[in-house]
């Protein structure tokens, strides 16, 4: 063995040796690429456990065996919500409409106009049901409903989800109407509240206050 190769040796050896013993320890601008910090685990559960209520509202009580529901509509991000049909004025306000009540509000366009889911959600109905003709239901990750009906076609199936501004159906005059038109409606646990307090009709921008139902019906704004 030569000389060289041993001295060589000798040194490679010292290297690996101190670098083994180094106490150094790597910082995030050593490397060359960001470092993606970790969601602290408080955050991470907190996030799981909302995720899971959100699931059981869409799916089963949204009260979720409690009294009240409180929907934060500020904390909705744009892009997460879509007036179900832009353009559109109204024809018939909620509330009393002649010797009936008036379940929701009337939208009006034009025939097979597009329609939008208001928000992420699931397709609880999507069939043609009594004077709703062609109807279609979606249940919401924060437990609201939101009812679409008269359309000409349902573009969705039940148990689809779907977010929000997806095209759902297509304006119509199924079941009892007399011109096309979105029939909608705001729900919580199947009773009906006014589509006022989830969308101002004239800006066709979704409210910015805090809902609070009670489980036996009633609603306050904050």
């Amino acid at each position: 063995m030569s000389h060289k190769y041993i001295i060589l040796s000798f040194f490679t050896f010292l290297t690996l040796q101190s670098c083994s013993q180094s106490t150094y320890q790597f910082k995030p601008q050593d490397y060359p690429f960001p470092i993606p910090e970790e969601e602290p685990y408080a955050t991470m559960q907190d996030s799981a456990e909302q995720q899971a209520a959100e699931t059981r509202r869409m799916t089963g009580d949204p009260f979720l065996g409690g009294t009240t529901l409180t929907v934060d509509l500020s904390a909705i991000p744009d892009g997460k919500w879509c007036y179900p049909l832009p353009g559109a004025k109204v024809i018939s306000n909620y509330g009393t409409r002649g010797r009936r009540g008036h379940s929701g509000v009337d939208l009006k366009t034009r025939p097979n106009d597009k329609i939008y889911a208001a928000m992420d959600g699931i397709v609880t109905m999507s069939k043609p049901f009594a004077g709703y003709g062609n109807c279609i239901i979606l249940r919401h990750p924060s437990g609201l409903e939101t009812l679409y009906s008269h359309n000409s076609k349902n573009l969705v199936v039940e148990g689809q989800r779907v977010t929000a501004g997806k095209v759902i159906a297509l304006t119509g005059r199924t079941g009892r109407a007399t011109t096309e038109h979105l029939h909608f409606e705001l729900r919580v646990a199947g009773k009906h509240y006014n589509p006022q307090l989830l969308f101002d009709h004239n800006t066709k921008r979704i409210k910015r206050h805090k809902l609070t139902f009670k489980k036996g019906g009633g609603v306050t704004t904050k």
